[in-house]
């Protein structure tokens, strides 16, 4: 339970700043009351923590080789990809970018901007839970989920997730323009690596 805790925590932690979800937390911030956001960013990011959890879960019925090798193939993919997107990218860029352009579209379509709290959440809910869908994080929960007890993945992942929401709807106005995220792309790419390793050589139960 402890070290499934202590694994999600740290890889979601790491793999979410600088992602899409966080930039877009950062941003509503700066625009709406930050309580409200953050309330929404996490509601979003734990249910979203939840299914993949269960989908793990259900992934772990499967026989115990099936099962390690598919997470030790999902983290080093995953790994050697992000590694590869960290050195074709910019200092800061893609995911900023696209993140500002889906908070504009999600501003423009409204036909009476609404300044309420459940406004607000409701926004941030929706934007963070469609841009978290099929995003790394999500498969790093799903692929630790399968291997791991679901309590611990589920408490760790949801404390990181907070933590980053903290993070963005706080410090966002300051981190924005000046978040590497190749530098962050990089270094999640390399935990994501050291994960896969583990688990390759880590004796199954």
């Amino acid at each position: 339970m402890l070290a499934a805790f202590t694994a999600s925590l740290l890889l979601i932690t790491i793999s979410e700043l600088g992602d899409k979800t966080f930039f877009i937390a950062a941003i509503l911030a700066m625009r709406h009351r930050r309580r409200w956001v953050f309330a929404g960013a996490v509601g979003a990011l734990a249910l979203m923590t939840i299914l993949s959890v269960l989908v793990g879960q259900a992934a772990s019925l499967l026989p115990d080789s099936v099962v390690k090798w598919a997470e030790v193939c999902l983290f080093i993919v995953f790994g050697i990809r992000l590694l590869y997107q960290a050195s074709q990218m910019a200092t800061t860029g893609d995911e900023e970018k696209d993140a500002a352009e889906a908070v504009d579209r999600a501003e423009k379509s409204k036909r009476k901007p609404k300044e309420t709290p459940l406004a607000i959440m409701a926004e941030t809910f929706g934007l963070v839970f469609v841009a978290e869908w099929g995003d790394r994080t999500q498969i790093a929960t799903i692929a630790l989920a399968a291997a791991n007890p679901p309590g611990g993945v589920v408490m760790g992942a949801v404390l990181g997730h907070a933590i980053c929401a903290a993070i963005a709807t706080n410090c966002g106005r300051w981190l924005c323009g000046r978040v590497s995220e190749r530098t962050l792309t990089a270094l999640g790419g390399g935990l994501f690596l050291l994960f896969g390793s583990l688990a390759l050589f880590m004796p199954q139960a």
